[in-house]
């Protein structure tokens, strides 16, 4: 065994031996637990502040139907908590029929780690994507940038449909760029270097997000874990897993774990990321020996597949990310890990989450410009991205534009393109310099929340007067309702339940469109930055993105006349409000006449699309094609793109 391996061994040992003591240290508090139960008649069982988060979570995210928590209430309208209890029960009992197929997207993104030895691949743990770029493990697994640097990362190390091993696709880490670690809360956080292809892991397989906020489990749920025990191919235990207990810093859980499993995400069923496994606690003699699976003790030789394991031990995510958060990173690293989502911050921390941007015009990121040649030289294809972009780098986000539209041109039997030939006009930090320095205007504020409003008021929001009337209903609402439901009442908090986004981020783009909109300095300075990447004559295909798709229509009223518009591609739109369209240039809703053909794409899950399908408001001279996007990524613009039909209207357009 060489001096690296015989490290990682010790490690993986010290961590096998503080999850022991834990879990020894911890009786009492079991016992408790089981005493619980025993009152309750219920495996549900916790503190009354993690029922009441669990509970809201549920209700917030749309896995339990408000009727249904109605309809338990009138069964039990008097012990609140009891019937909080039975709601979570309810989400933990009966799962919906996309249980699977949200599990499987999950799996996609877990991948084998093997230390790459002279030829030799020895598998050695578990990792997953958590951003398109950020692969999360144990420390125990990856100590070190030097070995991070002698593994290779495998995805699709599993079994088809078929049974038949699937081809893996293998990718190096780039510690240089990005790794953090910690080795008492037994985490790394490492960069994935992307394919020969230029495109980040994540993009191509997903990426399972970090949620910082509580709620995510109660003691007595199922729990899911997905890796790659004992280096075999990926294998998911969604059987007879329970959280038994939650520390300050750790979960304690039953599952079917071994340990090639360490780095392997644990799920609730809902497939949100509750842990980072990270250790087993064996069962042991009198005397502290480690015992076998056959009660006899184990000795360093039988390997660690033949131990006895009674529990088992996982970080948790929101004292991992609150202990992340807390590192300083210098600007690169930032925004790597602002990849992470708002989700990944904690409440109290958000305020304070965005980089630093810059104030001096002259240190504004330009963008870029597509090759002359590209497409016969007679169109041009633009990308022409929305809020958010500041401080990042337009190369990386046209390469993930393109890798989005590439994917989906596959999946239709059309041509890959380059990213080199693509114009991607870059107003990220342009936008967030005039707002900065923009002098307050009176209507903003005003403008911010009628969006809002109007957003919650499609959603479905209902008028404070729409509450039940029959009185035992009043009396549900009264108690745990009003605890529960109370934040539905608030209008983000009701647009990202129907929706599963943040609500922080559902309102930072609004806030940003209503900038956009009621400042004639900030859309000025929006467009202006825009047209110096525009080219002067030809055919164009503009694909538009969330607010770029706002900034798109007034585009079309500044554009050379020797530039005409063959296909207007606008996803995730907000142009469906009327809000929106009566502040644009033109006034109103009227359809460009120097647009051929107009494709607006939607997912009904994204909050900023809320307004779609356009027809309604634009008339009938376009075409709306409705899309399924995954939830955590219902507004992300490289999901739109990869859906073959709307990736086809691209290419077609492209060779005709």
């Amino acid at each position: 065994m060489d001096t690296e391996t015989a490290a990682r061994t010790t490690a993986w040992h010290e961590q096998m031996d503080a999850a022991s003591r834990r879990f020894d240290d911890t009786e009492a508090q079991r016992d408790e637990v089981t005493r619980l139960r025993a009152m309750s008649e219920s495996d549900v069982v916790d503190t009354e502040e993690q029922i009441l988060a669990r509970a809201d979570r549920l209700l917030v995210t749309g896995e339990v139907p408000a009727q249904a928590v109605i309809e338990l209430g009138r069964q039990d309208p008097v012990d609140s908590i009891r019937s909080l209890e039975r709601v979570i029960g309810v989400a933990n009992e009966l799962q919906a029929a996309n249980f699977l197929t949200r599990g499987a997207r999950a799996a996609a993104a877990v991948a084998r780690i093997s230390l790459a030895d002279n030829g030799r691949e020895v598998p050695m743990g578990t990792g997953s994507m958590v951003s398109p770029h950020l692969l999360l493990t144990n420390n125990h697994v990856l100590p070190t940038r030097g070995a991070a640097e002698s593994v290779v990362i495998e995805f699709r190390a599993e079994v088809d449909i078929d049974n038949i091993p699937s081809p893996t696709v293998r990718y190096r880490l780039a510690p240089d760029d990005f790794f953090e670690t910690d080795k008492h809360l037994d985490y790394t956080v490492v960069r994935v270097a992307p394919g020969p292809d230029g495109v980040a892991p994540g993009v191509t397989f997903g990426w399972n997000p970090l949620i910082a906020k509580p709620g995510k489990i109660v003691i007595g749920e199922a729990m899911n874990v997905v890796g790659h025990p004992s280096g075999r191919l990926k294998e998911i235990s969604i059987r007879h897993n329970r959280l038994d207990l939650q520390l300050d810093h750790f979960l304690h859980y039953v599952s079917d774990t071994e340990p090639g499993n360490s780095g392997s995400p644990v799920f609730n069923d809902q497939w949100e990321v509750v842990a980072l496994h990270h250790a087993g606690v064996p069962k042991k003699d009198d005397q502290g020996r480690v015992l076998r699976k056959d009660g006899k003790l184990w000795q360093s030789g039988d390997g660690d597949d033949a131990i006895d394991w009674i529990a088992n031990e996982g970080v948790r995510v929101s004292v991992l990310l609150h202990d992340l958060g807390s590192r300083g990173f210098d600007p690169a690293q930032r925004v790597l890990l602002d990849e992470l989502g708002l989700a990944a911050v904690a409440p109290r921390e958000v305020a304070t989450a965005r980089p630093a941007q810059t104030s001096a015009a002259e240190s504004l990121v330009r963008g870029l410009r597509g090759r002359s040649t590209a497409f016969g030289g007679r169109r041009s294809v633009l990308f022409l991205h929305g809020r958010g972009q500041q401080g990042r780098d337009p190369v990386e986000l046209r390469r993930t534009w393109t890798a989005g539209l590439n994917k989906g041109l596959t999946l239709a039997g059309l041509s890959p393109i380059d990213p080199a030939d693509v114009h991607f006009p870059f107003y990220g930090d342009q936008l967030v310099e005039s707002m900065d320095t923009r002098e307050a205007v009176d209507s903003g504020p005003a403008l911010y929340e009628s969006l809002v409003a109007e957003a919650a008021h499609r959603a479905g929001m209902p008028d404070a007067g729409d509450l039940p009337a029959d009185p035992r209903e009043h009396e549900l609402f009264g108690g745990f309702g009003a605890v529960v439901l109370g934040r539905l009442h608030d209008q983000l908090g009701w647009i990202a339940a129907r929706s599963g986004l943040d609500s922080a981020l559902i309102g930072a783009i609004f806030k940003d469109v209503a900038a956009y909109l009621d400042d004639e300095r900030v859309r000025k300075g929006v467009l202006d930055t825009v047209l110096a990447d525009v080219p002067s004559d030809g055919e164009l295909i503009l694909v538009s993105h969330s607010l770029g798709t706002v900034v798109a229509m007034d585009l079309l009223t500044q554009l050379p006349r020797e530039l005409t518009v063959g296909l207007l591609v606008t996803a995730g739109s907000p142009l469906g409000m009327d809000g929106v369209y009566r502040r644009l240039l033109t006034g109103g809703p009227s359809r460009p006449e120097r647009v051929g053909e107009w494709l607006n794409t939607w997912y009904a899950g994204d909050p900023i699309a809320i307004g779609c399908p356009l027809r309604q408001a634009w008339g009938p001279d376009l075409r709306d094609l409705p899309v399924e996007n995954p939830k955590e990524r219902a507004h992300d613009i490289a999901e739109y793109l990869a859906h073959a039909a709307v990736a086809a209207t691209i290419g077609h357009t492209l060779s005709a």
